[in-house]
């Protein structure tokens, strides 16, 4: 299984435009993204983080060509802020270890 990590670090984002973010995937018909296993999504002192399992770094990249046009969009200088893509290695869900 090729399950990918990917993480943004956005300085100076706020809950408002992560929202927004939402709304603009959803009026895309992305609120679903497929390929997209676990989101999260928080304030981390001045920057906003999130975190994501994909089953791929191709369905992210897929997915990125929606997203990253909205981050533009909402004024997230997209060529500051590219996410960090990392093989996963172990996750696990409850009582499950997947390694």
């Amino acid at each position: 299984m090729e399950r990918v990590i990917v993480q943004f670090n956005i300085p100076g984002m706020t809950a408002k435009q992560y929202d927004q973010v939402w709304t603009e995937l959803r009026n895309a018909g992305q609120s679903h993204p497929q390929g997209l296993h676990h989101h999260v999504g928080g304030q981390q002192g001045n920057n906003w983080l999130v975190v994501d399992v994909w089953e791929s770094a191709d369905a992210f990249n897929k997915f990125g060509q929606t997203l990253m046009p909205i981050l533009q969009k909402i004024g997230v200088n997209t060529d500051q802020n590219q996410p960090v893509i990392t093989q996963l290695y172990n996750e696990y869900e409850g009582a499950t270890v997947h390694h």
